[in-house]
């Protein structure tokens, strides 16, 4: 069963790759900016944003491609139930660490499943993690070492590369703090195989 990622993300391939789950990449250019922006001015917590995401990138996807099992996703930071945007600078990137500096927040991983420009399944993981406290300086870096596109695609911390020397706990399926919960997708695509 071949199916289609509504996403850039390389790392998101890489990990239907590692799964042994054929996919194609389809874009669905969602500007995510006006939809956060929407639905934070109607008061939506991270998890409703991460959901709407997926599930919009999906759905895009899958308009055009009928017949089709299309997968989105969203990954989205909570601290104390606000929304943490992926930087849009380097100096962006380093505030957003000083605000996660020594603290426990979590990361939100949703995915849907669409066919036929409809749902048809969702599910969202939510992993938390702790922060080790820092001095700017050192913050500054670990910075230095992440490549500005990196930073900008992916958000402030890659916990498959240098970024898991951040923390002091990482609580949860690590295939989903890299973008997918991919225990829940097995689930679901063997169900379907039935």
């Amino acid at each position: 069963m071949k199916i289609i990622l509504a996403s850039a993300s390389g790392v998101r391939k890489q990990i239907l790759d590692k799964h042994n789950i054929e996919s194609e990449v389809i874009v669905s250019n969602v500007d995510e900016e006006e939809v956060k922006i929407a639905l934070l001015s109607e008061g939506a917590n991270p998890l409703i944003i991460s959901k709407n995401l997926a599930e919009l990138k999906s759905i895009k996807v899958s308009n055009k491609n009928p017949d089709r099992l299309v997968l989105g996703a969203d990954s989205v930071i909570s601290l104390d139930d606000n929304l943490i945007n992926k930087p849009k600078s380097r100096e962006e990137a380093l505030d957003i660490l000083k605000r996660l500096n020594g603290l426990k927040h979590y990361l939100i991983s949703s995915v849907c499943i669409s066919k036929n420009g409809a749902m048809i399944w969702n599910q969202s993981d939510k992993s938390e993690l702790k922060m080790k406290k820092f001095s700017e300086m050192e913050l500054k870096q670990y910075l230095s070492k992440v490549k500005t596109e990196t930073l900008l695609s992916y958000g402030v911390y890659q916990v498959e590369a240098d970024g898991l020397g951040l923390f002091e706990y990482i609580k949860g399926d690590v295939d989903s703090i890299m973008g997918l919960p991919m225990k829940q997708i097995i689930n679901y695509i063997n169900m379907l195989g039935k």
